[in-house]
Formats: structure tokens, C-alpha cells, sequence
């Protein structure tokens, strides 16, 4: 692990992020998303791709998270932290980010599919209140189940 973490903010990413983040995203999935993905993502106007990255030079990755907002529901479809950064804290900096953001655009609900098998990705959105509302058999291309996990937002949510 890089140490310690240097001071770091959230951005937006642009297409000259495109080669950091396929780096971590190969890193940290078996089916990793591609680039094709990651750029029609920045092209939609309800999506939101965002970066955490190093405030001294701004080029430095640690994580990212794309998200559909849209209305009063949030679609949560990625959220990733480089492997030598894990443990740090950064995937619930996105999330809170996330999270607050939705409560500032009065969204009323946040859902996202998730591996069956990845107990700490679960548990990780279980502590933010997120519950399982069902399972979506053969979700993923390799035919992995998912969870389709909920959470609900208010004014009283406090993250």
C-alpha cells in the first residue's frame, strides 16, 4: 500500500482519466468494465462519473464511482477503489459523497445490484442501510446472481 494518502477531493472525470481508471478496473474485477462503457457514461446527461484523486498534481486515481441520477432514484452501477488503496476509508468518502448528493437533489431512493458472493461489498452497503430486496438470477455475463439492494432517503438520513 501506498502511505500514507495524500490529501485527495472529488472531480469529475474526463476521457484523459479513461486509461488510470481501466487500469484499476481490471485490477478489481474478474469482468471489468470496458472503455466503450466508461466513455458512453460521460456522454449521458443523467450519469455521473466521478473521481477521487490526489490534490497536488490531480492525476492520481484512487477511486471513482458512476451513478445514474434520475429523478427521485439513484442507480448506483460502480464503485471502485484501487486495490493498494483499500482500507482506507475512500469507498464510503464516495458513497457519503453519493448519498449526500442525492439528498440535496431530493432522490427518494438509491438501488444497485451487487454480487451474491461478495459478502464485504454487501455488508459494506448494509451499514449504510441499504437492505436486499430480491435476487436477479444470471445477473452477470458469467452468470453470477445478484442482489438488487435499496435504500431509501429522507430528510432524517444521515450519513
Amino acid at each position: 500500500m501506498n502511505s500514507p494518502l495524500p490529501e485527495n477531493s472529488i472531480r469529475l472525470a474526463t476521457e484523459e482519466d479513461l486509461a488510470q481508471v481501466l487500469e484499476i478496473e481490471k485490477k478489481a474485477y474478474p469482468l471489468p468494465w470496458t472503455k466503450e462503457q466508461f466513455s458512453e457514461e460521460l456522454k449521458k446527461p443523467f450519469s455521473r462519473f466521478l473521481l477521487l484523486t490526489d490534490d497536488e498534481t490531480d492525476s492520481e486515481v484512487f477511486s471513482y464511482i458512476v451513478y445514474w441520477q434520475m429523478f427521485e432514484e439513484c442507480h448506483l452501477l460502480n464503485i471502485t477503489v484501487h486495490p493498494d488503496w483499500r482500507g482506507l476509508g475512500l469507498a464510503k468518502k464516495m458513497m457519503r459523497f453519493l448519498l449526500s448528493e442525492c439528498i440535496r437533489k431530493k432522490c427518494k431512493k438509491v438501488f444497485l445490484e451487487v454480487r451474491t458472493s461478495n459478502e464485504a461489498a454487501v455488508a459494506f452497503y448494509q451499514s449504510f442501510g441499504f437492505f436486499i430486496d430480491h435476487t436477479k438470477k444470471a445477473f452477470y455475463a458469467n452468470g453470477d446472481n445478484a442482489y438488487f439492494m435499496t435504500l431509501f432517503i429522507d430528510d432524517k438520513n444521515s450519513f
